[in-house]
């Protein structure tokens, strides 16, 4: 641990005590929850980057936004290699498929080993798995070994270390922020996802006529060697109560869901992205869409500019995350935003120009963003942090497996109805339920900090 840097923060098992900011005639007025003084002007609306000053998040960020951009790197490049082999869109299909199951499973366990050891150590080894990963995917590309079995294997070992990963690195935030900043962290850090959605891809195509695939594969793996080195400068994040021997078996994972059971804020956090992202993400009807409905664009430039209009909201509702992040009715932050995308996809679909579909669009993407941070935070707020990293797994389940379940849905109703009624159709339910559910179950509009 760099206790030369770490000294002058809070220890990462104590929150930072409140204090108010003295002024001439006692606290100041403007002085935040932090105890620092409200930006004013312009920087209220900019991003908050409160969080970063704190050495050991900064840390977790940087190999985040090194993950963001690298993974990024892969997931083209391996579709791309298998297309290239097998000259088959049904093969790419089945790899992405060879991922989603290893994803899941080892997110639950993945959640249960981070309540039960030291999350730090997790962090290295998973992060070290993943960067020997990407070495073995430059190796059978470098080597010309074309073989898809190979490739799946090793997309579903590497879906593996992700999922072990995930649930590590988003309970460690509590412990290296306190409690009023863990919506600005979670804003940090969804942006940086969101940036590496859109500039990975772009990257990636950039670089494969000029390098290839193989070197692509070896960029990802010397960019996770930064990865590990931030990770490796983080103070230790054992269990609280290091006396209590855990475990990190089925047990273990049923009781995390039992947990959520009992606590009505946490299950109806994760009930509104399910609403969300199942309802109302359409993007399996964006390739119809763009052939049929704003055809006369082009079909490439329209196919390009609806799946990148959500990130690029996204980023921009995060980039301005300071006129919510200091938000303290975090409940009813997380019901308006999922109604705000559902608005935004049901603009979308009713939409036949392509420019106003794609504005529509990037207003569902900054919704979207809003949701990410306040779900976020209040998970880690809510849970304690022997449960974090199951609850954190969970969530880790719903935000991988939600989209993937809405392309069939939405894929059938397209194909029954038409895109544009099943864009307009799933957004308007995602408004109907969410605000039904906010109406049945008052436990999330009345939850704030």
């Amino acid at each position: 641990m760099d206790t030369s840097e770490s000294s002058t923060e809070p220890r990462a098992e104590e929150p930072a005590p409140k204090r108010a900011v003295p002024g001439p005639s006692g606290p100041s007025r403007t002085a935040g929850p932090s105890g620092q003084p409200r930006p004013r002007g312009l920087r209220r609306w900019a991003m908050d980057t409160r969080p970063l000053h704190r050495p050991a998040y900064r840390r977790l960020w940087v190999s985040t936004a090194v993950t963001a951009v690298g993974s990024q790197l892969t997931a083209v490049a391996v579709p791309q290699q298998v297309y290239g082999i097998t000259g088959s869109s049904a093969w790419v299909g089945a790899a992405s498929l060879a991922g989603l199951l290893p994803l899941i499973v080892f997110a639950l366990w993945g959640g249960a080993i981070a309540d039960a050891m030291d999350r730090r150590k997790l962090l290295l080894i998973t992060n070290t798995g993943i960067a020997v990963t990407s070495v073995l995917f430059w190796a059978q590309a470098a080597t010309g070994l074309d073989s898809v079995a190979v490739l799946m294997v090793l997309l579903a070992v590497q879906q593996a270390f992700w999922g072990l990963n995930a649930p590590a690195r988003s309970a460690s935030i509590a412990r290296l922020v306190p409690e009023e900043e863990l919506p600005a962290a979670n804003a940090l850090g969804s942006t940086v996802m969101q940036t590496g959605q859109i500039a990975g891809p772009l990257l990636a195509g950039a670089l494969i006529p000029v390098v290839g695939l193989a070197e692509l594969y070896l960029i990802d793996a010397l960019a996770l060697c930064v990865t590990v080195w931030a990770v490796h400068r983080l103070p230790a994040l054992p269990p609280l109560d290091a006396t209590v021997a855990r475990r990190a078996g089925l047990r273990e994972i049923l009781d995390g869901f039992r947990y959520i059971s009992g606590h009505a804020v946490l299950l109806l956090s994760f009930v509104a992205d399910i609403v969300a992202m199942v309802l109302g993400m359409p993007r399996a009807l964006f390739p119809q869409l763009a052939a049929e409905t704003y055809a006369s664009y082009g079909e490439g430039f329209a196919l390009g500019l609806l799946f990148a209009a959500i990130p690029i909201g996204a980023v921009a509702g995060g980039l301005f995350s300071g006129t919510f992040s200091r938000a303290r009715r975090h409940g009813w932050m997380v019901i308006g935003s999922v109604v705000v995308w559902g608005v935004a996809v049901t603009g979308s679909g009713l939409s036949d120009s392509l420019w106003i579909a794609v504005a529509f669009l990037a207003v569902a993407g900054i919704a979207d963003m809003v949701s990410m941070v306040f779900r976020g935070a209040i998970l880690l707020s809510v849970a304690t942090d022997e449960m974090r990293g199951r609850m954190q797994g969970v969530f880790t389940v719903v935000v991988a497996g939600g989209p993937r379940l809405a392309d069939v849905l939405h894929g059938t109703a397209g194909s029954a109805f038409g895109p544009r009624t099943a864009v307009a159709g799933g957004g308007l339910l995602v408004v109907v339920v969410m605000l039904g559910l906010a109406a049945a179950m008052p436990a999330l509009r009345r939850y704030g900090v």
